[in-house]
C-alpha cells in the first residue's frame, strides 16, 4: 500500500462550509471526499492521455491520401447531388 502524506490547502469559509455539507450528505469525511475527487481527476487525465496517444497512432498509420484536399464547395455539391 502506498504511503499517504498530508496535503494542506487554503479555502474560503463559504467553500469549507459547502464541502462540509456535501461530505455530511454523502456520509464521508471532507478528506475522503476530496481524495475520491482527486483520484477521479487523475484517472480521467490518464484516460485522456491514453486516448490521445491512440488517436495520434491512428493518424500516423492512416493511409496516404495523395494530393487530395478537402473542399467545402465540392462536399456540399456532392451532398446535394449536383
Amino acid at each position: 500500500m502506498a504511503v499517504k502524506r498530508n496535503l494542506t490547502i487554503q479555502l474560503d469559509e463559504e467553500t469549507i462550509n459547502g464541502i462540509r455539507a456535501v461530505a455530511a450528505r454523502r456520509g464521508q469525511s471532507i478528506s475522503g471526499l476530496i481524495t475520491t475527487y482527486l483520484q477521479q481527476l487523475v484517472s480521467e487525465d490518464e484516460q485522456y492521455k491514453l486516448a490521445k496517444r491512440y488517436a495520434l497512432q491512428l493518424l500516423d498509420n492512416a493511409p496516404d491520401r495523395g494530393d487530395w484536399q478537402w473542399n467545402r464547395d465540392q462536399t456540399y455539391a456532392d451532398r446535394l447531388g449536383e
